[in-house]
């Protein structure tokens, strides 16, 4: 595919050269974030056994295995961090591969065989034990490289203590605060430890037309741990991703630039850099561009993972030789994992591979054969997901031009959904976008500079992928913004981009170090203070004129203007003006990125301020207790029928985001929440209320719901024989007053607001008082095998319940 520059070597301490002292320094900057993750979990409510668990879990049933297989198919010498966290990809990959066809024979534990095989395969066999040493070649990292990355790690680390950690309880009923969507991550986790192929939990037969596999890799860390699913969803699983998602950056971004220096600073743009915040508020949207990992989409953070790899793969085919077996296995491997963790990531690659192939072909006079190889790989990968694993469903994606811009111009003018935005209008919200991206990224037009550059495979492919994924953000549209992630999946590719043009501008300038660094101050202070005294607030109050909006980039292009002008004043040569200018501008979305990030907590993470009122003294409480005892004491094949079909606080209209029953309890549901399924989405528009939609089989609605509005031994009986119901999940605060369930169900276990009855067929027993509910002792609530476990649960006084411990809440899984 094309030359590769050489990667420097200044700095690199030679093999062999490195004492006992100056070893122990190398591994300080993975000490000092591995110290800063433990100190932030404790802070946040995780114990020193689960923190112990997972870190054994991560290192030997993934980062080891996956680097003995990492450097038997790979071939290429690395530090041995950057071997590590190859590894540790490739041990995701592997995992959720062996995981489904164990939990499809039911037995999920066998997911164990591949790391314990690797060891005795790699144990016996003669040549394949030398793989378990780092192996000739491998040169350890400079000390200012493994400090810059993880100085950046640590930088991560503090902004998801802040912007989610803090904001994401673990008790009950604070957790009704968590995003819409955490729920639904642990429901769809619950339903990957039971079951595989899996279906959407909260709506029972609805397929699962999603990326799942990154709940079957929760699903098997809970199983492999023990730790409750919800503190590693909430808590640790993301972390290592990141870690080793930063190092593999590091690593591409060496290949894509030829310079550690260039790279380490892609590696900060990914974090620290976005369109420039130059409104005060929120502004959710396409101009709230968020690097390619969220928390709060755990989706979206394991497809960056897994595609960094195939990226270091594919750079490797610029160099000379071909690329022997292995290569294509660890491709294919990560091509496969990576079809179900991401919906976005191939259609991008396949994208960009299109262009890299006909530039090659253009260019060279000759046909592209691995371009086309790959490719066609690619391609097979994606017809396989979207066929097998999303069953051809479009989950609410469609063309739609400036669908997101739309959107973007009602949140910046606060204009209602159901009024049109005027062509005009989104011509504007259009132009403001593409310079807030322009802005961010103008450092790639530095490329110009040497014109060969653009025609390197690397950066063909890169900015390849770069203009799919904006012109998907564009085109298409989906109720949820959910075109978005096109743009969050190529942000650290631009921003290589974006810092090897400003790399060779200044090159080519010849710029004084301590110019550039004055230039990029300037522009840090110049959004700051531009933000400062205009001040324009969004969403516009009402009465104020749309242009105000444009202000600030006024401002700002008239300081670059200016800028320009000072400088060819100065007699200063095109080439150092157009490199301070870039130097300038570039700097100016710095200050963004961190409220971009912080605002993951408002935007994907905790409701609004608003909401989190509602979370007070009259919200339903017991629910965590209910739910584990439910999962403790039936099936994973039980079908459960709830009365919470909305989230809580939102009923009129109903918000139908509602996935607590399913995530708690680990059990199918009749119906509970049904925004987010295919045949729900599949009738939305974009910029459409996707939440507020009715559930389409109305007839199934009302027979789960008159059992809990107008119970009866009859209601019961529908639900049971009909639909196959087992179980009532029932949130006593939504029932009709006066009305009592044991009149059509066998009360089995309540805490606080919430109980669980049982639909035995058989005439059920009252409770002895409607007041005071009997201990699930007494004769009147049959016992079960986890009711001395739970110190008379009927009685259980409400409070929180943490979901790391407690007699109500530690009930083992089936």
């Amino acid at each position: 595919m094309g030359g590769t520059p050489p990667e420097p070597r200044v700095g690199e301490t030679p093999p062999g050269a490195a004492g006992p002292l100056s070893r122990v320094w190398r591994w300080l900057p993975a000490a000092a974030v591995l110290a800063c993750a433990v100190v932030a979990l404790r802070l946040y409510g995780v114990g020193a056994r689960d923190t112990a668990a997972f870190a054994l879990y991560v290192a030997l049933a993934l980062a080891l295995p996956g680097l003995l297989w990492a450097r038997a198919l790979y071939g290429r010498a690395h530090a041995l961090p950057e071997q590590v966290a190859l590894g540790l990809s490739l041990g995701y990959a592997i995992e959720v591969l062996t995981y489904l066809p164990a939990r499809a024979l039911g037995l999920p534990l066998l997911v164990l065989a591949w790391p314990l095989g690797t060891y005795a395969l790699f144990l016996a066999v003669p040549r394949l034990r030398g793989h378990w040493r780092r192996g000739p070649g491998a040169r350890p990292a400079p000390l200012w490289w493994s400090w810059t990355l993880a100085l950046v790690m640590i930088a991560v680390v503090a902004l998801v203590a802040a912007g989610f950690y803090a904001r994401q309880p673990l008790t009950w009923p604070a957790l009704l605060s968590s995003s819409v969507d955490m729920p639904f991550h642990l429901a769809l986790t619950g339903e990957l430890r039971n079951h595989v192929p899996p279906t959407m939990p909260s709506v029972a037969g609805e397929p699962l037309a999603y990326h799942w596999f990154v709940y079957a890799h929760l699903a098997a860390a809970g199983r492999i741990t023990g730790i409750e699913p919800a503190v590693v969803l909430f808590r640790l699983a993301v972390l290592p991703m990141l870690a080793a998602f930063v190092v593999l950056l590091g690593m591409v971004g060496r290949r894509l630039t030829g310079s550690r220096r260039v790279a380490a600073g892609a590696v900060a743009a990914t974090v620290f850099v976005a369109a420039p915040g130059l409104y005060t508020g929120s502004v959710p949207g396409l101009l709230t561009w968020t690097p390619p990992y969220s928390w709060a989409s755990p989706t979206q953070t394991f497809g960056a993972l897994l595609f960094a790899p195939v990226m270091l793969l594919l750079l490797d085919l610029s160099g000379a030789g071909r690329r022997g077996r292995g290569w294509w296995a660890l491709l294919t491997v990560m091509l496969v994992a990576l079809a179900g963790a991401k919906a976005t990531y191939l259609p991008l690659l396949a994208a960009g591979l299109l262009v890299v192939a006909v530039v090659e072909a253009v260019t060279r006079f000759r046909v592209p054969r691995r371009a086309a190889a790959v490719l066609g790989l690619t391609v097979a990968c994606l017809a396989f997901a979207h066929v097998v694993l999303f069953g051809g469903a479009r989950q609410g994606i469609v063309v739609d031009p400036l669908s997101m811009v739309r959107v973007t111009w009602r949140n910046l003018t606060g204009v209602s959904a159901a009024e049109p935005v005027a062509w005009p209008a989104a011509l504007g919200a259009t132009l403001l976008c593409l310079l807030g991206a322009a802005v961010a990224w103008c450092g790639a037009l530095g490329l110009l500079c040497r014109p060969r550059l653009l025609a390197r495979p690397p950066v063909v492919l890169a900015l390849g992928m770069s203009a799919a994924g904006l012109g998907a953000a564009l085109l298409l549209g989906h109720p949820s913004l959910s075109q978005g992630y096109f743009l969050q999946a190529v942000f650290p590719y631009l921003a290589m981009l974006a810092c090897l043009g400003l790399a060779v501008a200044v090159r080519t300038a010849r710029l004084r170090p301590a110019l550039a660094v004055g230039a990029a101050c300037a522009g840090v202070a110049a959004v700051v203070a531009i933000r400062a005294m205009l001040g324009v607030r969004v969403p516009l109050g009402p009465g104020v004129d749309a242009a105000v909006l444009y202000l600030p980039y006024a401002a700002l292009l008239g300081l670059v203007v200016t800028a320009g002008m000072a400088l060819r004043a100065l007699r200063r040569s095109r080439s150092a003006t157009f490199a301070l200018l870039l130097c300038l501008v570039t700097a100016a979305g710095t200050p963004a990125a961190w409220t971009a990030q912080l605002a993951l907590g408002a935007a994907k993470g905790p409701l609004p301020a608003a909401a989190h009122r509602r979370v007070g003294p009259d919200a339903p409480r017991g629910a965590v207790a209910a739910g584990r005892w439910l999962r403790a004491n039936s099936h994973p094949d039980d079908l459960v029928a709830t009365n919470a079909h909305c989230r809580w606080g939102f009923e009129s209209p109903c918000d139908s985001r509602a996935f607590w029953a399913s995530a708690l309890s680990e059990r199918r549901v009749l119906v509970e929440g049904w925004a987010y399924t295919a045949t729900s989405l599949a009738g939305a528009r974009p910029e459409e209320e996707a939440e507020h939609r009715p559930f389409w089989d109305q007839e199934r609605l009302r027979a789960n719901d008159a059992v809990f509005q107008r119970p009866s031994p009859e209601a019961a009986r529908v639900l049971r024989e009909r639909y196959g119901v087992r179980w009532l999940f029932v949130d006593e605060t939504r029932l009709p007053a006066g009305v009592r369930l044991d009149a059509a169900a066998t009360p089995r276990f309540r805490s606080g607001d919430h109980a669980v009855y049982e639909l035995t067929g058989d005439d059920p027993a009252p409770l002895a008082t409607p007041a005071t509910p009997t201990p699930a002792t007494s004769p009147s609530a049959a016992p079960t095998p986890a009711t001395s476990a739970t110190r008379n649960p009927t009685t259980h006084t409400p409070r929180d319940h943490r979901l790391t411990g407690g007699p109500a809440t530690r009930a083992s899984t089936k």
